[in-house]
């Protein structure tokens, strides 16, 4: 029965549910119980797609056009949510763009619309949503991020920069709507072949068509600070050796080590007191291990 599933009663955003990872959360979620809000910028004929398979499974959603990129739309759009539900306890920020552009001939308006979908996006409905979800007492903030962020990509350096900015909105909204009893997650998908859905949208480039062969994939798996396609790091050419450093501190240092090695400075010899301030021998007893050229020849 539909109460005895995980999140029966809850109500769930999905931002860019149209298709590909939008449509299927929206799915698994209304599988979970939950109402589902599916969200499209445009593709208002293939949200309502997942609306169908969502009802066709029995569960609950509506379907919500709206642009995340302009602030009253995000408004309009949760207000409206929130009042076919009647609550709001889940947003998922999955709506992007995706486009692919050497970074030389980058236009500034492509680049503002990728980070406008992505960052400005989550941020807007995030703060949109917000009343709703501390008012649910379990609020939930899943962002979706990507691997290039972590990685790096040519010809996507907006949408690196712009997934890469989601991962430091979600730490940042991890620790301060905690109080509120808002968890903040940031969830990064491995590869998958989804359908570019933006019109006019420029294909793939033919070594990222289709899935990454095995080997690849386990070539991915080492840390993201050090990406498999970057260059070594520099080094230089010879470390710099104890000879070549300067003269001063290393051969004042050594000297001074053989002259005084194993007994007080002057300072202390002249005041009796040792380094940590207590009183040792009288100022005019001499050193136990006076320096070499001082000692007296047979």
């Amino acid at each position: 029965m539909q109460e005895d599933k995980e999140l029966a009663g809850k109500v769930a955003l999905v931002t860019g549910a149209a298709r590909n990872i939008g449509r299927a959360i929206a799915l698994e979620l209304a599988r979970a119980g939950a109402a589902v809000l599916v969200h499209a910028r445009s593709s208002r004929a293939e949200a309502a797609e997942t609306v169908s398979l969502v009802h066709a499974a029995g569960g609950r959603a509506a379907l919500l056009v709206a642009d995340v990129a302009e602030p009253a739309a995000v408004a309009a759009m949760v207000a409206a949510g929130a009042k076919e539900f009647g609550r709001l306890d889940l947003l998922v920020n999955n709506a992007a763009v995706r486009a692919e552009t050497p970074f030389a001939t980058m236009p500034y308006a492509e680049w503002r619309q990728v980070l406008g979908s992505i960052l400005d996006g989550s941020f807007l409905c995030a703060q949109a949503c917000l009343p709703h979800l501390a008012r649910s007492g379990a609020g939930s903030i899943v962002n979706i991020g990507g691997l290039t962020a972590h990685r790096g990509a040519a010809g996507r350096a907006h949408v690196v920069a712009a997934k890469l900015g989601v991962v430091g909105l979600t730490r940042a909204l991890a620790l301060e709507l905690a109080p509120q009893a808002i968890t903040v997650n940031c969830v990064v998908p491995g590869t998958i072949d989804t359908v570019r859905g933006l019109p006019g949208a420029p294909e793939r480039p033919a070594p990222r068509q289709g899935l990454p062969p095995a080997s690849r994939a386990r070539a991915s798996r080492q840390p993201a600070s050090r990406p498999r396609t970057a260059p070594p790091r520099a080094t230089l050419s010879a470390p710099i050796s104890r000879r070549s450093r300067p003269w001063g501190f290393a051969a004042k240092r050594s000297h001074r080590s053989r002259r005084y090695r194993g007994c007080r400075s002057r300072r202390a010899r002249a005041t009796g007191r040792t380094r940590g301030g207590s009183r040792s021998t009288p100022a005019s007893s001499a050193c136990r291990n006076p320096p070499r050229s001082r000692r007296a020849r047979p």
